[in-house]
């Protein structure tokens, strides 16, 4: 990009941990100035012993169905199974590919692809809402249905829902969210904020707007987060992230319409800076 990019001499505040490298890169090919804070890390799940008696289970007597909420668990069952006995790896993922695919957003649509499974009953918007939804023309009644958690977030709504259908509900959670950055770096972060130092903040994950506002709560600052916010251009990459901000009374300007990636994200950061670089018509 050319000195001319309505991103050249911006400065962004990019919230991540996982990927914070590549959304980074193409911030800073467009000539924007990064402001990196990792505000949360995922790790596999600490204790192992509930995963593997959900694999076992899964392997030996099988799913009428299965909800996949995100790519990363996609990801951390397919490491957590890469070691076990080849007949036994490839009996679970044919337990796993023979039931009914169920999938909120994209990105376990894209993991799962990997691993030779499509997607039966994608959500129509990337939410639990969105999953609740899709279930509500299918008979479940009697039906084990697996569901891959959203970190260890155990998803009552989703839960009372499969209940209502008459549905067993057979959850697993293969990760966790850590805090992994030290309160001091979160606490920098939040005073470039709100010192007015950053022209936009861009977040990809709803965990790091929790992490955030946690850390300014601690020192009785969330108001004024969420006021400084209010005044800069806050991007959300998805419409769960966007929640998690708006709960927060946090307006949010930039979102992608449906594919809700880091890519599209840098798009409408540069196509908002190019409607306020001077001299453009608005």
């Amino acid at each position: 990009m050319t000195a001319l990019d309505p991103l050249a001499g911006r400065r962004i505040g990019i919230p991540e941990s996982r990927q914070l490298d590549l959304f980074a890169d193409m911030l800073e090919r467009r000539g924007a100035t990064v402001a990196r804070c990792p505000l949360v890390d995922i790790r596999a799940a600490p204790d192992p012993a509930p995963v593997r008696a959900w694999v076992d289970d899964i392997a030996t007597h099988g799913l009428d169905a299965m909800i996949w909420l995100t790519g990363e668990g996609v990801r951390r069952l397919r490491s957590f199974t890469a070691d076990d006995p080849p007949g036994d790896r490839e009996r679970f993922w044919r337990a796993l590919g023979a039931a009914r695919t169920i999938t909120r957003g994209p990105k376990p649509v894209r993991e799962l692809k990997a691993d030779g499974i499509d997607t039966d009953l994608p959500a129509a918007t990337p939410t639990t809402a969105g999953v609740i939804a899709a279930l509500s023309d299918i008979d479940l009644a009697g039906h084990r249905v697996g569901v891959q958690l959203y970190g260890t977030d155990p998803n009552t709504p989703l839960m009372e829902a499969l209940a209502e259908h008459g549905a067993t509900a057979i959850p697993v959670a293969p990760y966790v969210y850590a805090d992994q950055a030290e309160n001091a770096a979160v606490e920098t972060f939040i005073r470039a904020i709100v010192a007015g130092e950053l022209d936009a903040v861009a977040f990809t994950s709803s965990p790091q707007v929790r992490r955030l506002f946690k850390v300014a709560g601690r020192g009785q600052r969330s108001r004024q987060l969420t006021e400084a916010l209010q005044d800069r251009c806050v991007a959300a990459v998805g419409p769960l992230v966007a929640d998690a901000l708006c709960a927060h009374e946090v307006r949010v300007d930039l979102m992608p319409e449906s594919s809700y990636f880091m890519k599209p994200l840098v798009r409408l950061l540069s196509a908002y800076f190019a409607e306020r670089a001077p001299g453009a018509q608005i």
